[in-house]
């Protein structure tokens, strides 16, 4: 690839980010690796609107890793709860005590040993040098993905090896030795204001000149999407017992698994078990209502869950475990919930 397009590719690019980029978004002001890094993970497979609360809300309890690395995970998985994926925040708590016990509360400034970080991988680690360090480091998050595929008519699907291998080459072809931070953010920021998955703005996207997507007339062909599979469908009952006072009684997941660590109703398969697992905690269960059977999609099968409600008198035996609590929708502990468990207990409040 010429040594001209390529200068023309990154000119192109930071002439538009300095003129229609957006340089207002909260992580983008008092710029340092650990702000850089928990914008990146949070913004991993979610859109700006739905992290920018997230972040100002995170930010706001946790304004060092020094602050997030002596939080417990309750806490994290707290300001977690809605933006799915929870082992990011899992990660981030781990990263984050790593970070202040192994390396005095500085970031690594190379991409080979943030690398080694839970959470971190090559893109992301390339995020913190280039933004907050200013080093010349590649990135290929999706939107980036998208650009490059575009302009060079990659069809393939990115999550494939040789598809992946030619889109790294692309990034690094075209990240430009100066003003890798500002580059960096430019080539993110088109990804989500014009070149997006469906109506990209090609009529006044810098890059639309030698983008091949473009001249073929078909820029949405590329990427090459994920072959499909059919979802499974896995079900289940949400037993949500309840005491006299209104409170809900919570059980925390173990660190593995789906929903790991996070706090959510007790679980069966089939009405005829919930006896028998009310009086697990020590509960007693003789009458109950089933509401309406509602659908949680995870990246890789649907749950179909229909919430339970049972009134019963409150055990203090429960209180013994410390992985059981009576939950007060109206005064919520600082827990991480479930998606679908805080939908729920937003319903009980009303």
């Amino acid at each position: 690839m010429p040594k001209t397009e390529k200068k023309s590719f990154s000119q192109r690019l930071l002439a538009w980010f300095y003129q229609h980029g957006r340089k207002d978004l909260p992580w983008q002001q008092d710029i340092s690796p650990y702000r850089v890094w928990v914008s990146e993970i949070m913004l991993q497979q979610t859109q700006v609107n739905t992290v920018i609360p997230y972040y100002q809300r995170f930010m706001g309890s946790f304004p060092t890793i020094e602050a997030l690395a002596n939080a417990t995970q309750d806490q994290v998985l707290h300001h977690w709860t809605g933006l799915g994926y929870y082992a990011r925040a899992r990660n981030l708590h781990k990263t984050a005590q790593m970070v202040v016990n192994d390396f005095g509360g500085h970031f690594p400034d190379n991409v080979d040993t943030l690398e080694t970080l839970p959470g971190i991988g090559r893109s992301t680690a390339g995020a913190i040098c280039a933004i907050a360090y200013h080093q010349p480091a590649t990135i290929l998050d999706g939107n980036v993905k998208r650009v490059l595929a575009r302009h060079q008519a990659i069809d393939g699907w990115p999550g494939q090896s040789t598809t992946s291998k030619q889109l790294w080459a692309l990034a690094e072809q075209y990240t430009p030795q100066k003003r890798p931070a500002d580059y960096t953010q430019a080539i993110m920021d088109l990804g989500a204001t014009l070149c997006t998955r469906t109506k990209p703005q090609c009529s006044i996207c810098p890059l639309s000149i030698d983008c091949k997507g473009f001249a073929d007339g078909n820029p949405t062909n590329y990427p090459g999407k994920k072959p499909k599979k059919s979802q499974p469908i896995r079900k289940c009952l949400f037993l949500i017992i309840r005491n006299p006072e209104g409170d809900v009684l919570l059980e925390q997941r173990p660190a593995n698994g789906l929903w790991g660590s996070l706090w959510v109703f007790p679980q069966c398969k089939k009405e005829s078990d919930i006896p028998n697992i009310c009086s697990q905690f020590s509960c007693k269960a003789t009458e109950w209502q089933l509401l309406s059977e509602q659908r949680h999609t995870f990246s890789h099968f649907h749950l179909d869950y229909q919430p339970v409600l049972i009134d019963t008198p409150s055990p203090s035996s429960i209180m013994d475990s410390t992985s059981v609590v009576w939950y007060n929708p109206n005064s919520p502990l600082e827990v991480g919930t479930a998606q679908p468990v805080k939908q729920l207990l937003e319903q009980l409040m009303i």
